[in-house]
């Protein structure tokens, strides 16, 4: 009996994807775990495996079809020797019986159209005598613009020749037009529909709240210097951590001394997470994913680096598997190395919280009676003041500026 392989629900958001290309062709043979085709998902490109084994019959979509609905029939698989059916397979038969007019009523419909739908878009059926018809023929009239007066409305000779000899209508006002400029569309991607729903969503159903403050780097930086000096030069043993690095590292410290923005919001509660899984946003082509950095705070800065730098590289190739994006307790947003002097990012529910990271600058600094020259970043927390107040945002960003301004914590 012929398999109906469905368009898959690879992530929890999903409601519809594309299908980017097939890596098998009709009448190949299918083992279960073969990688048949890849799918775009709302987060990334992702292969697709097989559940059964086969012979791929038919292909039903083709690659690069958009809007595809979660469990859509996009190809049939059967067995050595079966015939292939022009349809998917019919639903399983507890299904059918429970529903049996709806089973008997389809090929009805698909061979009996509908008149009124037909009509759409033709206007609405005129009623005219034949004469009626020819004299309007001859005048150029629009059958269609007269108001019949004979039986039932119908348009009979007089309608016509009352039309032929009543005055023109007035011309319109010219309108001003202007022209429009040149412009190419590029079709949305699911990425980016998922994005501007979820962003649209959280801006406009959470109440934001932020806190600004400046945070000296210098003690970073050279203690970055120290740990990279000490590097191997190549081997399994070589890293070279980042200042962002350092920084996601000094959130999950925080967030251990600040537990209580650890948070998420729901009708019923508050949810605390026991863990501190760092979301950190990484620019792609199509958009921004959010590969997680789980359990962040009992992690050293050498496997932080590793672990970043190769999240950061699949989620650029669209290789990241779900459960490497999807969830996290808290997000960090870094743009210093644009150059950005300050912003403010956009919570990604259910999280409570994200950091937005500026570039550090050197900034004149005043410490006691003299002025310095420091180097100085901007970082400004956005939080859901459903579940955050001001006060507790404004502990845990100084609580941060601790950590980063005396650096030691992280590697002890």
């Amino acid at each position: 009996m012929s398999i109906n392989i469905l368009m898959p629900a690879l992530s929890p958001t999903m409601k519809e994807g594309t299908l980017a290309r097939w890596l098998k062709a009709e009448g190949d043979t299918i083992a279960a775990g073969d990688v048949i085709a890849e799918i775009e998902t709302d987060k990334a490109t992702m292969e697709v495996e097989a559940v059964d084994e086969g012979i791929l019959g038919r292909i039903l979509i083709e690659g690069g079809t958009h809007g595809i609905a979660v469990n859509t029939p996009i190809a049939i698989l059967v067995a050595q020797g079966e015939s292939v059916p022009e349809a998917p397979a019919s639903p399983a038969p507890a299904a059918a019986a429970s529903a049996p007019a709806a089973v008997v009523a389809t090929p009805a419909v698909a061979a009996q159209p509908v008149p009124a739908a037909a009509d759409k878009g033709k206007g609405r059926r005129v009623f005219a005598s034949p004469l009626a018809r020819r004299i309007a023929a001859q005048k150029g009239i629009d059958l269609a613009s007269l108001k019949g007066s004979g039986p039932n409305g119908r348009i009979v000779r007089r309608d016509v020749e009352q039309a032929a000899v009543a005055p023109a209508p007035k011309a319109a006002a010219p309108v001003a037009t202007v022209e429009e400029a040149g412009f190419e569309s590029i079709p949305h991607t699911t990425m980016r529909k998922v994005i501007a729903r979820r962003l649209t969503e959280s801006k406009s159903t959470v109440p934001h709240f932020y806190v600004e403050m400046d945070v000296e780097l210098d003690a970073l930086l050279a203690l970055r210097s120290q740990m990279n000096a000490a590097s191997p030069d190549e081997g399994p043993g070589a890293y070279k951590i980042s200042v962002n690095d350092m920084l996601i590292k000094a959130a999950a410290v925080t967030l251990r001394r600040v537990p209580q923005v650890n948070v998420s919001f729901t009708e019923e509660a508050m949810r605390i997470y026991e863990d501190v899984d760092i979301s950190v946003a990484v620019s792609i082509p199509d958009g921004l994913i959010t590969p997680i950095v789980r359990k962040a705070d009992t992690k050293s800065l050498r496997q932080i680096s590793l672990e970043t730098r190769d999240l950061v590289a699949r989620a650029r190739a669209g290789k990241l598997k779900p459960e490497e994006f999807q969830g996290g307790t808290f997000s960090i947003s870094n743009m210093g190395m644009y150059g950005v002097k300050a912003f403010s990012a956009i919570l990604n529910p259910p999280q409570a919280a994200i950091l937005a990271i500026a570039a550090g600058e050197r900034r004149p600094v005043v410490k006691g009676n003299e002025i310095t020259i420091a180097t100085v970043m901007t970082v400004t927390l956005s939080v859901d003041h459903r579940v955050v107040d001001g006060a507790l945002a404004a502990q845990w960003v100084s609580a941060f500026r601790k950590v980063v301004e005396n650096p030691m914590s992280l590697v002890v």
